[in-house]
């Protein structure tokens, strides 16, 4: 375990987010930024140094953001952008949202009286107006190694996560962020539905500069 407390090595404040674009590729030059979310306490600062240094360090509370690169598997980079769950900071969420190509959503497994509250912020962010429309959702059930925990098929009915088909491809992993359990494999789904993500929003542009085109070559002709 790192000896130090982590805040982030590249943390900061709402007005960076409006200042500064942090954008990496997956593949093939493709662009993907990725929010991660969730209540306080879930887990979600602890998760992001443990896949960017593959240990556990110690975290604070996280009061703005932390935003890191990641390589969870081969060949895959992405912009994980972790952003404080504190009820009070909540209402800045939104601010995250533009240009985001999938969401990673915490729920602190073991902790059933929030779950509810889970729930609602989880759904509250996707309808969002400004939330990329069809993002994929990787939920991580996390802190599995406590007394109570919830599995992921009880985590997805109490969550009501069939309510996000057919919008939003997801996935529900169990994970232990301290030991790094579940969560490369919880990495590898989100980089292939994100993949997916990409296809489809170019096929979108694709489709939508042709009908451009055709309603030029028409109005040429009249």
């Amino acid at each position: 375990m790192r000896s130090h407390t982590v805040m982030g090595k590249a943390m900061g404040k709402l007005s960076d987010v409006l200042n500064v674009d942090y954008k990496f590729p997956i593949s093939g030059g493709k662009e993907s930024r990725i929010l991660m979310l969730g209540l306080d306490a879930a887990g979600k600062t602890t998760i992001l140094y443990r896949i960017k240094f593959n240990e556990t360090v110690n975290t604070i509370p996280t009061i703005g953001f932390n935003v890191e690169t990641v390589s969870p598997v081969p060949n895959v980079t992405l912009c994980v952008w972790d952003v404080g769950g504190q009820q009070k900071v909540r209402s800045l969420w939104q601010h995250y949202f533009c240009e985001t190509h999938g969401l990673i959503f915490v729920v602190d497994s073991a902790d059933r009286n929030r779950l509810w509250e889970a729930r609602d912020e989880l759904f509250r962010a996707l309808q969002n107006q400004y939330m990329t429309p069809g993002i994929p959702v990787l939920i991580l059930a996390n802190k599995q190694d406590l007394p109570g925990a919830m599995k992921s098929a009880e985590i997805s009915e109490v969550l009501e996560l069939k309510r996000l088909s057919p919008q939003h491809p997801w996935h529900v992993q169990e994970t232990q962020a301290h030991e790094g359990e579940g969560l490369t494999e919880a990495f590898k789904v989100l980089a292939r539905m994100v993949k997916q993500f990409h296809k489809e929003l170019a096929k979108q542009n694709n489709s939508l500069i042709q009908r451009s085109a055709g309603s030029s070559i028409d109005a040429t002709e009249v």
